[in-house]
């Protein structure tokens, strides 16, 4: 017959210890199962004596309730899947980081599946699902460009369009890129400039194809000339250079919205190469305000997202259908501000007809 070693370690035989149930911690409290069901899962009806002497017996057996079990009983995890990039850049991680805090703060752990190796955002949420989650956040998933449908057993909150979700148990919520993007172009529009030019970012991101349809409804509705696009950008410094050092040839080139900061960067860096002048000779404007774009030569004018603001509904509307209530009516507030700094200024001179790139 073998003995059982200490709580997590294997005992004689190699098998390992099973810890402290709710029997033993009832038993050590002198009260019923049910009695510290209520109190495990914030239940009312039990005194504070009581209360006092589950909570202790929880501490002194270091009792730890069973997920699983809790689930079967409540019908819940606490537990949100996030499909997300994995990514590095500012963007997707600043976001990533809001979610957790915001889901933190209501309750709720995080479960999270990437995309950023080629796996289809259905697998993503499959994955999800086998864990054990009460709701799945979209987080600034990839694609091929064609819509997305996806089949859940659990509601599901989309930050991007593409994606065909089951109504009353979905929702897209998101800071609104096609907005930012317009407020962006309307700026450089404000400033005498005849057209905007625009650095695209990757089309298999929805973010990128966001923005791009900002900036063609921008120049639609002020009916200037729609440019042609140089090819879309990786989002690096190294991307936006490759374009900037196209349209610095142009000189009819005076106006510049580039899908990101660092893309920004990249094109910043092309027009010092070439001589033209930013701001007097081409202005620019970035998205995101990474913390580097105010202590740049020149300080560069760019979209700030609010992040939290964007999780926070993203959440709260989440929560609401896990609920089963109905979701909080709304967008998120000041999800998007336009940063003036000095890379953007009036139009000095318009040139000659646009060539293409």
């Amino acid at each position: 017959m073998t003995t059982s070693g200490a709580e997590g370690q294997p005992a004689a035989g190699g098998r390992r210890r099973r810890g402290p149930g709710m029997t033993e911690v009832a038993r050590a409290a002198g009260v019923s199962q049910k009695t510290v069901s209520r109190v495990v899962n914030g239940e009312p009806h039990v005194s504070p004596e009581v209360r006092d002497r589950v909570l202790r017996a929880i501490r002194d057996l270091a009792y730890r309730p069973n997920t699983a079990a809790r689930a079967l009983l409540l019908g819940r995890y606490r537990r949100i899947g996030v499909v997300s990039l994995g990514s590095s850049l500012y963007g997707p991680s600043t976001l990533l980081i809001a979610l957790e805090r915001a889901m933190q703060r209501a309750g709720y752990s995080v479960a999270l599946a990437s995309t950023l190796e080629g796996q289809r955002v259905s697998v993503a949420v499959d994955a999800l699902l086998e864990q054990g989650v009460d709701g799945i956040v979209l987080s600034e998933p990839i694609d091929d460009g064609t819509p997305l449908k996806l089949s859940a057993d659990v509601p599901v909150v989309s930050l991007g369009e593409g994606v065909e979700l089951t109504p009353g148990t979905s929702a897209v919520v998101g800071g609104d890129g096609v907005a930012a993007a317009r407020i962006a172009t309307e700026h450089l529009l404000s400033l005498g400039h005849r057209t905007v030019w625009h650095l695209p970012g990757p089309q298999n991101w929805w973010a990128a194809r966001d923005r791009l349809r900002g900036w063609r409804e921008a120049l639609a509705a002020a009916g200037a000339p729609e440019p042609p696009l140089p090819s879309p950008g990786d989002w690096s410094p190294a991307s936006g250079y490759a374009a900037g050092r196209q349209l610095a040839r142009l000189s009819d080139v005076t106006a510049v919205f580039a899908a990101n900061d660092d893309m920004a960067i990249g094109a910043l860096r092309a027009f010092a190469d070439a001589g033209r002048a930013v701001p007097g000779d081409v202005s620019v404007v970035g998205y995101d305000d990474i913390p580097a774009a105010a202590y740049l030569a020149p300080p560069l004018t760019t979209v700030r997202q609010n992040f939290a603001a964007v999780a926070d509904r993203a959440v709260d509307v989440l929560i609401a259908l896990i609920e089963g209530r109905p979701a909080p009516a709304g967008q998120p507030g000041q999800a998007v501000e336009l940063t003036v700094r000095a890379s953007t200024g009036p139009v000095r001179d318009q040139g000659p007809a646009h060539a293409r790139p």
